[in-house]
């Protein structure tokens, strides 16, 4: 498993959405304590403006905040920066409203008072989740760069063979002969590292964010 650490050689960033600034300056110290680099604001809006570039990261969300409220920004995050884990802190009496953020992307949610041995434990689940869709980037972007070595029509075949197709079905659509399409399927499965077609789809899956791909036909 991928930590944070591997993810990146910077310190993560736990972004503090809280208007109680007290309680804001202590979370940042036993955060900054713990190794983490805090970034504390006291509304939705100024965390916005901050522009979000650090990573990994996570947030940490009260919802009832002045302004925009904890749940409108953690449906905002959720449409517009999914990577960004989010926790959200609620007073007992907003428990139903936490789980509403659960439903809508939040991975977490805390009652205050924050106990330090559950936000230092929902810290790190959200680091590593942030760690891990920073790897699986990074894994995309070196199959992009291979894909990147295919000619115009070996893309064209691996296309066509991660969409099911048998080679006869690629040969007819792409006017070849089935032996040039055997050919190219060598030449892609070569260029891509690629021993079965399996990790042609793997590839395909990964590459498209699908959760099913068509079956493979031999």
């Amino acid at each position: 498993m991928t930590t944070f650490a591997q993810a990146s050689s910077r310190p993560p960033t736990v972004y503090l959405i809280e208007d109680d600034g007290d309680l804001r300056e202590s979370l940042a110290a036993l955060l900054e304590a713990s190794g983490y680099v805090p970034r504390g604001f006291a509304s939705a809006e100024d965390f916005l403006a901050s522009g979000l570039n650090e990573r990994p990261a996570c947030a940490v969300v009260d919802l009832r905040l002045p302004g925009m409220s904890g749940l409108d920004l953690q449906q905002k995050l959720h449409a517009e920066h999914p990577h960004l884990p989010v926790i959200v802190v609620t007073g007992h009496g907003d428990v139903a409203t936490a789980r509403a953020a659960l439903r809508t992307g939040a991975l977490d949610f805390l009652e205050k008072p924050v106990q330090p041995k559950e936000l230092m434990e929902a810290v790190a689940a959200a680091l590593e989740s942030d760690a891990q869709a920073l790897e699986r980037a990074r894994e995309r972007e070196q199959m992009r760069e291979r894909l990147g070595r295919l000619t115009p029509r070996e893309l064209e075949v691996f296309q066509r063979i991660t969409d099911g197709l048998h080679n006869r079905e690629i040969a007819v659509e792409l006017g070849i002969s089935p032996r040039t399409v055997e050919v190219h399927r060598a030449r892609l499965m070569d260029k891509l590292n690629a021993r079965r077609i399996a990790d042609l789809f793997r590839l395909r899956l990964a590459l498209d964010g699908d959760d099913a791909a068509a079956p493979v036909r031999s």
